[in-house]
């Protein structure tokens, strides 16, 4: 008996380090000939300065993550109000500002709503080390109702496995609601 389990212990070790073996040189053959782009890293880290502005942004057209949205699509903003700070002109009212969506995150059962995750803002000559690094949209949780209710419905047995096929609210931007990142002015 022990020389079975043994026999089938070496089996799954054989398996599993020489899946990892291939794995790693599918991955080297793949990225062998394409050229990465370094993310933009803080490379200096002096946050003691927290001082920031507000930069309110209206989208131009509405993103939902129910349909017609994609990671890595680009995203327009349009500046609300013009920004100063000690007096100079940062950035302008009416600015055209791109932003991207980094990430969608689709509604999932028991409540669990959609999210979508924008990033990557460009406004004028303003560097990206010293903007809010992403802006998280949610849709309605509804697992705040949703858990209780199935505990409530576990007395009844199939009952409150039922509750499993409510979904969360989708995430969405509309074009008359506000936006807000942050400029910060010292930050190196």
């Amino acid at each position: 008996m022990n020389k079975i389990l043994l026999l089938i212990f070496y089996i799954f070790i054989g398996t599993s380090v020489s899946a990892a073996l291939i794995n790693d040189n599918i991955v080297d053959l793949i990225l062998k000939d394409k050229t990465i782009e370094r993310p933009e890293i803080h490379e200096v880290y002096n946050y003691q300065n927290m001082e920031k502005l507000p930069i309110r942004l209206r989208i131009i057209k509405r993103i939902s993550s129910e349909k017609n949205i994609y990671e890595g699509q680009q995203i327009l903003f349009r500046v609300q109000s013009s920004v100063y700070y000690k007096g100079n002109l940062v950035v302008e009212r009416g600015t055209i500002v791109n932003a991207r969506v980094e990430t969608i995150v689709k509604s999932g059962m028991n409540g669990i709503p959609a999210g979508i995750v924008l990033g990557s803002f460009k406004i004028g000559d303003i560097p990206k080390s010293k903007l809010t690094d992403v802006y998280e949209l949610q849709g309605q949780d509804r697992s705040l109702w949703v858990y209780p209710l199935k505990w409530a419905l576990t007395i009844l047995p199939p009952s409150g496995s039922l509750t499993n096929f409510i979904k969360g609210g989708h995430a969405k931007l509309e074009e008359y609601k506000t936006i807000e990142i942050y400029y910060y002015p010292n930050w190196i």
